[in-house]
């Protein structure tokens, strides 16, 4: 898990700060282009694994446990709300993707107590009907005034959480289902890895791909960041198999520990250990940086023409895995598990 929430992270400060071009299969110069849209939504659905196992794995916590997970998911969700507002209020121009990550946290809290198979139909029906509606939404007059502009920053609209929670739950379907189990992780590998066929092959025989303003053409897209259905599907798809994927190959081969592989992308895992950290880490760095070279925080295009991703990715690396073998838990990891517990419900 620490495995793929690493490749999330750093899928995300690529998108953030590399200039990508369209995806083009057949050129493998553009495959960088994978990581725009499919890291925020493989970090949504680790959010829901994590849900899932911190509420019992495969089996939920008994009534007075999980009413006590609750309280403390709550209290994370208000923390990652409240950092994501000040993130954005450092005028980084990136859509932070906390507030919308907060919101999945309270939607998730009324399923943690279902089965995997009824969380997979919710996903699944969620997956299909939402993208439907999404087009309507975002159409709304609401977003175009003062009010509605405010609503998009705190609700991370970005991540339009109708159609994420999707996601999310898919995560959650994926812990009740028992995720330590070789045959869930080959079950995600390959049902994902169809979904994934499905949804960007149907998106390239279409000719899908460009968002305009007709409703059709909106729903049936796989362009990144569209919350289209064929995105969803798609990209979705390929989150649960990047899961998967990751847990097998980091699977020991003696049924406990970690495997050889786990220990050859330890950096990987260190800063998956401590995504939260890392993710504040790019956008205060960020900041700091750009006010100091260009005078602004806001200025996107300057930023990026600095080719400022290798440095401060490979500073994460390095500063993540020190961390981590140096100190342990990440700082904003324990500091948000140290107030959920003394302000959260207990026992």
């Amino acid at each position: 898990m620490d495995l793929a929430r690493g490749l999330a992270v750093f899928g995300m400060v690529a998108a953030h700060l590399l200039w990508i071009e369209d995806l083009d299969y057949g050129d493998v110069s553009t495959w960088i282009a994978v990581v725009d849209g499919r890291s925020s939504i493989l970090f949504a659905t680790l959010a829901g694994v994590s849900i899932g196992l911190v509420t019992g794995g495969r089996r939920p916590l008994d009534p007075p446990a999980m009413r006590v997970a609750r309280g403390r998911i709550a209290v994370r969700a208000a923390l990652l709300w409240l950092l994501g507002v000040w993130l954005i209020a450092t005028g980084v121009p990136v859509f932070v993707i906390l507030p919308a990550y907060a919101i999945l946290f309270l939607l998730a809290l009324p399923l943690v107590t279902l089965r995997a198979r009824t969380l997979f139909l919710i996903a699944g029906a969620l997956a299909i009907v939402m993208p439907l509606l999404q087009p309507l939404l975002d159409s709304l007059p609401l977003w175009s005034t003062p009010s509605g502009q405010l609503l998009d920053a705190a609700t991370g609209w970005h991540y339009p959480f109708p159609v994420w929670i999707a996601f999310m739950v898919a995560g959650l379907g994926a812990a009740r289902a028992g995720i330590t189990r070789l045959g869930v992780q080959l079950g995600l590998v390959a049902a994902g890895g169809l979904l994934a066929v499905l949804g960007y092959g149907l998106d390239a025989a279409t000719g899908a791909g460009a968002i305009t303003r007709s409703y059709g053409e909106s729903v049936w897209t796989g362009e990144p960041h569209s919350s289209g259905l064929l995105e969803v599907i798609g990209s979705g798809g390929f989150a649960l198999a990047v899961i998967g994927l990751c847990l097998l190959v980091c699977r020991p081969s003696t049924g406990s520990g970690t495997g050889f592989f786990g220990y050859l992308v330890l950096p990987l895992r260190a800063v998956g250990a401590m995504p939260l950290t890392a993710y504040t880490a790019q956008l205060v760095i960020w900041a700091i940086a750009s006010w100091m070279i260009l005078g602004t925080t806001r200025d996107l295009r300057g930023f990026r023409d600095l080719e400022p991703f290798w440095p401060i990715a490979v500073g994460i690396l390095i500063g993540c895995t020190a961390w981590a073998l140096l100190i342990g838990r990440g700082p904003l990891e324990w500091a948000v598990d140290r107030v959920a517990r003394l302000t959260g419900p207990r026992r």
